[in-house]
């Protein structure tokens, strides 16, 4: 076997270190193996297999090394022992710092935003999601220039960081990333002019958008999929879904609305990545409600639910104070049989969280009920009396509302009641005028 065939079939190992302050500890912020095991989970998202793994409490950070000299050197020993292709340290470092690991460890070094940064450009698969990733590729990078880029050639999918010689080596000059830097940026602000324009069209039909946001992994593309019978990308890996989706749904009173699948949060999240998906997350930031999913039976899923808010905060999103917002606590079928069918059989009432499956399909009925419970509060709710023979005014009225009641008069008229957006009600008093008979306030006493 050649050396390059040999190479090919060789597993890609990875040791994971991840680095515990002590301060965090002392808050009870989130556990450690917790925070290891989702590192251990982002490695082997990039198809890594880990062989070894460490925790390393930090009092104070090192200049030199972030960690102390006595788990720098035994580290270096377990990477003697099995030679990993990679190191993933499971926190941010500065360029100093890294190079003096690899220094150290005489192998590749990527911190917890370059791993991120390498699962981004390997998943992205829209022209958009490439544009983005690279952006905030190039932006981290642009500050690392006190380094050699050697260890950044590419040879295959994703940014490089793990790649040998190959075909593209990104520029190490400043003048020329800065360059590429005013080129994506300009691409992107195109793609968001598309974006917009599509909102526009749809405000136009209009359907109400719903985002469905959440921690990675939590089950939101495996939702998504249950809902609209579409095809998303689910597994049960991190960051499987990093390109948006949006498809039509039909809720059971009829109210059309458009459910969209974004990109997974995870916790410190690179600020690069969140300013430069800001054009991806306007769906969210557009959306009528916001769905954030959760994983009812992760152990740190109240962490996750922090490190969510906080990166829809950093997006301008409080949720629950400028629209409405459902939380969905998923995945009920890992729970305990008796815990499972207490939260679906608990009250349902607004403002409190919703229990699903979307594995199993259980609580979804309820789910959608919710749906357009959130989105009818600011429907307007009026009359119409049309010929019952009039089929093409009738299908256009169900089209453009949702029919509460059909009540048939004793010659060949129907009045029906009516719920409608704003937007859609201006669009029956164009076309109907004065048959429209009753508005809100006259249906309360009549």
């Amino acid at each position: 076997m050649s050396e390059s065939e040999d190479l090919a079939v060789r597993p890609r190992t990875a040791i994971v270190v991840h680095v515990e302050p002590k301060s965090r500890v002392e808050t009870h912020d989130r556990d450690a193996d917790a925070r290891l095991a989702e590192a251990v989970g982002l490695t082997a998202a990039i198809g890594l297999n880990v062989v070894s793994r460490h925790i390393v409490p930090l009092g104070r950070p090192i200049p030199a090394t972030l960690i102390g000299s006595g788990k720098v050197e035994e580290i270096a020993a377990d990477c003697r022992a099995v030679e990993p292709e990679v190191v993933i340290v499971n926190a941010q470092l500065s360029p100093v710092q890294q190079r003096n690991l690899e220094q150290a460890w005489k192998t590749k070094v990527l911190d917890r935003t370059a791993l991120i940064l390498e699962i981004f450009g390997e998943r992205a698969r829209t022209r958009e999601g490439r544009l983005q990733v690279e952006l905030a590729h190039l932006t981290w990078q642009r500050s690392r220039l006190v380094r050699s880029w050697t260890h950044l050639e590419r040879q295959r999918g994703g940014f490089g960081f793990l790649g040998g010689p190959g075909e593209t080596q990104i520029e190490t000059d400043r003048r020329l990333i800065g360059a590429r830097l005013a080129k994506i940026r300009r691409e992107i602000e195109s793609v968001k002019r598309t974006r917009s324009l599509q909102r526009k069209a749809r405000r136009r039909v209009p359907f109400p958008v719903v985002a469905l946001v959440g921690y990675t992994n939590a089950g939101k593309s495996t939702l998504f999929n249950k809902l609209t019978a579409a095809k998303v990308f689910a597994k049960d890996v991190l960051f499987a879904t990093l390109d948006p989706t949006m498809r039509g749904l039909k809720l059971p009173n009829g109210t059309k609305v458009i459910l969209s699948d974004t990109v997974g949060f995870i916790a410190d999240l690179p600020h690069e990545l969140v300013a430069a998906f800001r054009a991806t997350l306007e769906e969210v930031l557009e959306a009528d409600l916001i769905v954030h999913v959760r994983d009812a039976a992760h152990l740190e899923s109240e962490a996750q639910k922090v490190d969510v808010l906080k990166v829809l905060g950093e997006l301008g999103i409080e949720l629950g104070t400028d629209r409405p917002s459902i939380e969905v606590l998923n995945k009920i079928d890992l729970l305990e049989p008796e815990v499972s069918d207490a939260l679906l059989n608990g009250p349902h009432r607004p403002g409190l969280p919703v229990a699903v499956s979307a594995k199993t399909g259980e609580g979804l009925s309820r789910l959608l009920a919710r749906f357009e419970a959130d989105l009818s509060n600011a429907n307007i709710q009026f009359g119409l009396t049309l010929d019952a023979a009039d089929g093409g005014a009738l299908a256009w009225v169900y089209r453009h509302s949702q029919v509460l009641e059909r009540t048939y008069g004793d010659d060949t008229a129907v009045t029906l009641t009516l719920s409608a957006t704003p937007a859609e009600l201006e669009k029956f008093a164009n076309r109907f005028g004065t048959k429209m008979l009753l508005e809100q306030g006259d249906l309360g006493d009549s």
